[in-house]
């Protein structure tokens, strides 16, 4: 079966209609397959919900496109868990070290955002950095999926990287660890250009 491209800031449709666009791909470093894709809302206050990757029937380079209704993807969990707490923080009229212990208490709201992230994955955004063994040489553009069990294939460096005259896509087996934000490859640069071309769905 064709491999699926998984696109980051893509246009992602459901059933009746557009329902937002994909801002991470969330993904087991170990058994590398993609478990979720978080897809922004369009509407205030752009809510970011976290997609089961099954959920996904079919996508190109520019769009995705979901099994469910926009109610539907409304229904699902939040990829930003949002936490008010309210605080009593001391007021000084004063030096505080003359004014102690007597102050005014202040009541604030603190608001903490967590990402629902499963346990042991991790979320990898558009723009990412790649890593060579020599340096830098690119950003993560999306993901060449095999839709049969979901697992990555190939990382895809489509902008923004040294060859700017083609699509990049690195094997995933070429992948050495991951960091928050940022990919370290097993190639080095020349390795990297000599990759053959994969077409990838437009």
């Amino acid at each position: 079966m064709e491999e699926m491209d998984i696109p980051i800031n893509a246009e992602v449709h459901c059933t009746d209609g557009l329902g937002g666009h994909s801002t991470y791909v969330v993904l087991d470093p170990i058994t590398q397959e993609i478990t979720h894709l978080v897809v922004k809302g369009l509407h205030l206050p752009h809510t970011e919900f976290l997609v089961p990757i099954e959920r996904v029937s079919k996508s190109t380079a520019h769009t995705i496109q979901l099994d469910c209704t926009k109610a539907e993807l409304n229904e699902m969990d939040h990829f930003i868990k949002t936490e008010f707490i309210q605080s009593k923080i001391p007021r000084y009229t004063m030096d505080p070290y003359m004014a102690w212990p007597y102050y005014i208490p202040e009541s604030r709201v603190l608001t903490l955002e967590h990402e629902q992230i499963p346990a042991g994955e991790m979320a990898v955004r558009r723009g990412a950095q790649v890593e060579a063994t020599d340096g830098h040489v690119g950003r993560v553009d999306g993901f060449l999926v095999n839709p049969e069990n979901e697992h990555i294939t190939h990382l895809v460096l489509r902008e923004g990287h040294l060859w700017g005259h083609k699509d990049v896509t690195i094997p995933v087996s070429q992948i050495d660890y991951l960091e928050e934000d940022i990919v370290y490859l097993e190639l080095d640069k020349a390795s990297i250009e000599a990759l053959p071309s994969i077409p990838i769905g437009q």
